[in-house]
């Protein structure tokens, strides 16, 4: 049976359609001191049960654990926890003294009420080895394909070389075009970016930004302002998860950006495609 999170209802539908398995009906409600409970009223024991939940913030966070603790305490045969975006997955070590690695702290805390964990495109893969139980990553930019329409001699650009992976599974998924990056430099003491572009000719050219995540924009913004300087034709933002906090639609938009496309780890007005499918073959 499939357990969503209250943020992850329509991967959950998705999932369950993908897998053929029941999407179980899930109550989430808050005591009046405000702190969260979760109910799974219908029947788990004996059945292996998917708890599917993207920990977007801290009660979400809060949510995942007490699904899989409702779900044992029912009697499920296997607890599988499918995480389609992981919150602090970048905070991977610690980049200043007396800082935790809380993608560790968060990862061992999810590890307690689960048998293995699916995730998708983790900033840092390596934060699966974080988990005391079987952890596994699944790569969904290969959907990021199926919402571009034709486009003209495309340019598949990552904002920095550890995300050209991403822009090659893309073009990869499209069947035609060009792959590159940005350097990217980040001074982590005051936090600002430096963007150097890439000398691949754009002029004329259909782009297409692929990246695992967005969440202010303004990195993006900044390298969409470098095509425009370049002469390209449309430029086009993709991602596996659109995070998109604050004004961050609104900057892209700003910058000249065609259209922004990510899937549904994050349930956004941008989530055009589903990663279920991928995560599915995982299960």
């Amino acid at each position: 049976m499939i357990i969503p999170g209250a943020e992850t209802q329509a991967f959950g539908a998705a999932l369950a359609d993908a897998t053929d398995e029941r999407l179980g009906r899930v109550e989430y409600e808050r005591f009046a001191d405000g702190e969260h409970v979760v109910r799974v009223p219908e029947a788990v024991a004996g059945e292996r049960a998917v708890v599917v939940a993207s920990t977007v913030d801290s009660d979400a966070h809060v949510q995942l654990l007490q699904l899989q603790d409702a779900v044992r305490e029912a009697g499920a045969s296997e607890v599988v926890t499918v995480v389609p975006y992981m919150g602090y997955a970048r905070q991977d070590q610690a980049f200043k003294p007396g800082e935790p690695v809380s993608s560790r702290a968060v990862a061992r805390a999810i590890s307690t009420g689960t048998d293995r964990v699916v995730t998708v495109n983790p900033h840092e893969p390596a934060v699966c080895d974080f988990f005391t139980v079987p952890a596994t990553h699944v790569n969904a930019a290969a959907v990021l394909a199926d919402p571009l329409p034709p486009l003209e001699t495309p340019l598949f650009l990552s904002p920095d070389e550890g995300a050209i992976g991403l822009a090659e599974t893309v073009r990869d998924a499209y069947g035609d075009g060009e792959t590159d990056f940005f350097e990217k430099d980040r001074d982590y003491d005051s936090g600002e970016i430096t963007i150097t572009p890439s000398d691949t000719p754009v002029a004329g050219r259909d782009v297409v930004l692929v990246d695992d995540i967005i969440a202010t924009g303004s990195t993006m913004s900044e390298s969409v302002a470098v095509l425009n300087d370049r002469g390209a034709g449309r430029v086009f933002v993709t991602c596996v998860h659109p995070m998109l906090a604050s004004n961050a639609l609104t900057t892209l938009s700003a910058a000249g950006v065609e259209a922004v496309y990510g899937t549904d780890t994050l349930e956004r007005a941008v989530s055009e495609v589903s990663a279920a499918s991928v995560v599915a073959d995982k299960l």
